[in-house]
């Protein structure tokens, strides 16, 4: 599995190559364990993403036979992580087809949503099912690492009590550029972290021995809405996200956009108004996000610090001139943003999360008034969306990062779980 989607082709085991060159050269052999190990990914994949399948429809899809579909799920099967249903419709030749389904409630994953203002955590079962979730509020002002990790410490503390299972991974989002060694949190400005190797002090905190994935919120919520969501049906989209900043996760030719070091999204950043624009917390002058960021709202709006995103949309139905002044202004800035993106991106679709998801309705006017200043040709083809998954994008994306291991290498070091009652 990769980042945003599954590639189904089966491994060719010949050991020859054509490039586009035309150029004959030899490839690295391929062992059948290794095809075998693909091949048992691909299935599990295919029936996380799709959900339940007949064994019928998972031979078309894969391009596998039906022999080897037929053991590659007993194996899944007896490991624990799929259950054979009984047969329905009839398959291939008149014979009933059997329906496999992931496990949903035994094989899961923990899930955890950082943001400036809040907190999110779940269980999320193999096929993208939430079968357990917690939230939060989180002091602004109160950032600092060991403070959050105590509050994400008591937040899933009552999702692990209530699993009958243990998790087969951890996945967590955040407001930040996440790369390097480790996966270090290099720099969160809303947040004010630097440097931070969260996924060792998390894994610290929950004294687990799992390994903690960590990824940025954009990132997650593009793979998540791509994956399963409102960009399922597109190879380029953009997932808006964040609450006091703006960030964003890029999907190019249905392959996440990362950048040299991982780095890339930071749409917020982006100056769009360098000479009269607010001072930034990346230290700059006029980025995106001084426009329309909850502070650049709060301002215009005249509503007190430390409202919530239902706060600020309630704000914006003033009938005052100044009400209405206030979000024509953030309307339009939004829209700046947006058009660049369209002319730099040529999206399929625009995804409005974040605190933009709550406010997108009341704006949405002024910004497509400014994207009628884009390109006519990528203007054309880009379509403005909320997320089908609500607030939780970047929430299940952490979940899909930490299903990643397991997707990959299925039978990998795992011991078969037991049949419930």
């Amino acid at each position: 599995m990769t980042g945003t989607g599954i590639r189904v082709d089966r491994v060719e085991a010949g050991p020859w190559t054509v490039p586009v060159t035309g150029a004959i050269t030899r490839a690295p052999a391929v062992t059948q364990e290794e095809v075998r190990r693909h091949n048992l990914g691909v299935l599990l994949s295919l029936l996380h993403v799709r959900g339940p399948a007949s064994r019928a429809e998972l031979t078309a899809v894969s391009g596998l036979n039906r022999s080897t579909v037929r053991a590659l799920i007993t194996e899944l099967a007896d490991a624990g992580l799929v259950r054979e249903a009984a047969p329905v419709g009839r398959g291939g030749a008149g014979r009933p087809s059997i329906l496999v389904e992931p496990r949903s409630e035994a094989v899961w994953a923990l899930a955890v949503d950082i943001g400036v203002e809040h907190l999110s955590a779940a269980r999320v079962g193999l096929g993208g099912v939430v079968l357990d979730r917690r939230e939060s509020r989180q002091p602004r002002d109160d950032g600092a690492v060991v403070q959050v990790l105590d509050r994400v410490r008591r937040l899933v503390e009552p999702l692990l009590a209530a699993a009958d299972t243990d998790p087969v991974g951890i996945g967590v989002a955040v407001p930040g550029m996440v790369g390097g060694p480790g996966q270090l949190v290099r720099l969160a400005p809303n947040l004010g972290w630097v440097d931070v190797p969260l996924g060792l002090l998390l894994g610290a905190q929950l004294r687990s021995t799992l390994p903690v994935a960590v990824g940025n919120e954009g990132d997650l919520g593009v793979m998540a809405e791509h994956l399963r969501g409102v960009a399922a049906d597109a190879s380029d989209a953009i997932f808006l996200t964040g609450e006091v900043g703006l960030g964003a996760g890029v999907i190019v030719g249905g392959r996440p956009l990362t950048g040299a070091g991982g780095y890339a999204g930071e749409v917020g950043h982006m100056s769009v108004n360098p000479g009269a624009g607010r001072l930034c917390t990346c230290g700059r002058r006029g980025c995106w996000e001084t426009e329309v960021g909850a502070d650049a709202m709060l301002r215009a709006l005249g509503a007190p610090a430390g409202s919530t995103a239902e706060e600020i949309l309630a704000a914006t139905s003033d009938d005052s001139r100044s009400a209405k002044t206030a979000v024509r202004r953030i309307g339009r800035w939004l829209g700046v943003g947006v058009a660049n993106l369209v002319n730099l991106f040529n999206p399929e679709v625009v995804v409005f999360g974040g605190l933009t998801r709550t406010l997108f309705p009341v704006l949405e006017q002024y910004v497509r008034a400014e994207l009628s200043a884009a390109l006519t040709a990528p203007r054309d083809q880009v379509r403005l969306e909320l997320p089908a998954l609500g607030a939780d994008s970047s929430l299940l994306g952490a979940a899909e990062l930490a299903f990643a291991p397991l997707l990959g290498d299925p039978l990998g070091g795992r011991v078969a779980l037991p049949d419930p009652a």
